[in-house]
């Protein structure tokens, strides 16, 4: 008898209770785990029956399909980490994945904008639009605090510390920083809260949620990735761009401009701090200092 669904379940438990993963981390490692499962089940194979030169015919198929080498690494870090937990759990004695090597990526340099490229991005918004204040503070935001698209969509009301100088961000596994805001965000937010999220019917449950669809519900990660790559082609931008792309700018002209490493990794979220931190931790205001001196938007 084949017991992947109950396996699957327990590892997914596993990933949110005892990684304490965010749900976007672990949808993709159930994604990858599915793709053994149908590579399996087509061989008639349980989880325990499964064999290191199983996985090796697995990543044979993956790589028969045309599968980037850094998409085909990710897949079989799922797989490992899946073994693992089985492991764990002493549903198996011997770990099949343990010998699998990772596919060598080559590392690509991200697409970075410049600040130029981020102005005329925001002066295509179409101001005729009900959405176009919106669709501006989404964008000042993006690139003025670095944020992930997820933490983007998720932002609320109750995260916003404009007097103080700071939002708080839940970044992923529900860690919580605090991220130097610049006027420019707080006047674009204000303006879109005053002229149009004021005047909206919300749907329950998105009371809080900072910025909404016409329909008064959260936005979707799609609707951003649509927002900008529209905004991209109004422009003739020839770059591959996304939401990410904010982010690593974010980063890019602030290394650029002299701000030290460890406060850019801070405000990437790498290191996890509380919301009181604002008052009692030095570095945090030195961390705001090095943001709101080297960032563009703040010259």
């Amino acid at each position: 008898m084949l017991h992947w669904e109950r396996y699957i379940k327990d590892f997914v438990s596993f990933l949110k209770i005892e990684k304490g993963l965010a749900e976007n981390s672990i949808f993709a490692y159930q994604n990858d785990v599915r793709k053994l499962q149908v590579f399996s089940e087509a061989r008639n194979l349980d989880v325990k029956a499964i064999e290191y030169g199983h996985l090796q015919e697995f990543i044979a198929v993956l790589f028969d399909l045309g599968l980037h080498a850094r998409s085909q690494a990710r897949i079989i870090s799922g797989i490992k980490q899946f073994f693992v937990f089985l492991l764990v759990e002493d549903e198996i004695s011997d770990d099949p994945s343990e010998l699998l090597e990772l596919p060598k990526v080559g590392r690509k340099l991200p697409e970075v904008l410049t600040i130029e490229e981020i102005d005329a991005l925001i002066q295509a918004i179409d101001h005729s639009k009900a959405e176009s204040q919106r669709n501006v503070a989404i964008l000042e935001t993006l690139y003025s605090c670095g944020l992930r698209v997820s933490e983007l969509v998720s932002l609320r009301f109750s995260d916003l510390y404009f007097e103080e100088g700071f939002i708080r961000v839940i970044g992923k596994g529900n860690k919580e920083r605090l991220v130097p805001v610049s006027k420019s965000v707080e006047k674009e937010i204000n303006r879109y809260k005053a002229d149009v999220r004021d005047h909206q019917t919300v749907q329950p449950g998105n009371e809080n949620i900072v910025f909404l669809n016409r329909r008064g519900a959260k936005l979707t990660r799609v609707m951003i990735f649509t927002i900008i790559r529209q905004l991209a082609a109004a422009i003739g931008l020839k770059k591959t761009i996304s939401p990410h792309t904010f982010r690593h700018s974010f980063a890019t002209h602030l290394i650029e401009g002299g701000a030290n490493l460890r406060a850019i990794q801070d405000m990437l979220g790498h290191e996890s701090i509380t919301t009181t931190e604002i008052y009692t931790h030095l570095d945090q205001r030195f961390i705001r200092d090095a943001i709101i001196r080297f960032h563009p938007r703040n010259s």
